[in-house]
């Protein structure tokens, strides 16, 4: 079912009645938070995939949308042809960045040095780690899967293992998670 509101009331109300594929978050409601949609999307949701499109790219309000259980972030300044290609891009399992996020992300998180001592670092196999080096590139997962020679089934399959490993429940919190605690290489 499509719908459009413009409220996080009417948003929580149309998530009650439906579940959709796709939903499309502002964090700017006039009621209330985006974050607080997604959140909603994420225990009723189901597979829900939630892109959040907003005007606010400061740190805490994409680590919060990210957290919250966006798997993609852009910016409403960026062309609607790149929209709808980040749609389809998430419905094919990937995540969606607008550029200047993705270099916010992957510059901040470079700076940091990974925690020493503070949680045990997950032990992820081989394939794991090159499965993630891909994610970080923006491969799909058949993408992926054809660049190793598996199946997307199979990618799908370490995916939810690397998830599982991190605490995660997206790419994109992959992503972070990885990078963030050192766990793969920024190429």
């Amino acid at each position: 079912m499509a719908g459009a509101v413009a409220t996080l009331r009417e948003g929580i109300a149309l998530l009650t009645q439906t579940l959709s594929e796709v939903l499309l978050v502002d964090l700017g409601l006039p009621d209330g938070n985006g974050i607080d949609l997604l959140r909603f999307a994420r225990k009723v949701g189901g597979d829900t995939q939630c892109l959040v499109i907003t005007l606010f790219g400061d740190e805490a309000s994409v680590i919060s949308a990210i957290k919250a259980g966006a798997r993609g972030y852009l910016l409403k300044d960026d062309a609607a042809a790149d929209i709808r290609n980040a749609i389809h891009q998430l419905l094919q399992g990937g995540s969606p960045l607008s550029p200047s996020i993705a270099r916010y992300l992957l510059r901040g998180l470079a700076e940091e040095p990974p925690c020493v001592g503070a949680t045990p670092l997950p032990k992820l196999s081989e394939r794991e780690i090159e499965i993630l080096r891909h994610v970080v590139k923006g491969f799909t997962f058949p993408e992926i899967g054809s660049l190793l020679g598996i199946t997307a089934h199979t990618v799908t399959t370490h995916a939810r293992r690397i998830y599982r490993k991190l605490e995660v429940r997206s790419r994109a919190e992959a992503v972070f998670e990885a990078l963030s605690r050192g766990l793969i290489d920024v190429d």
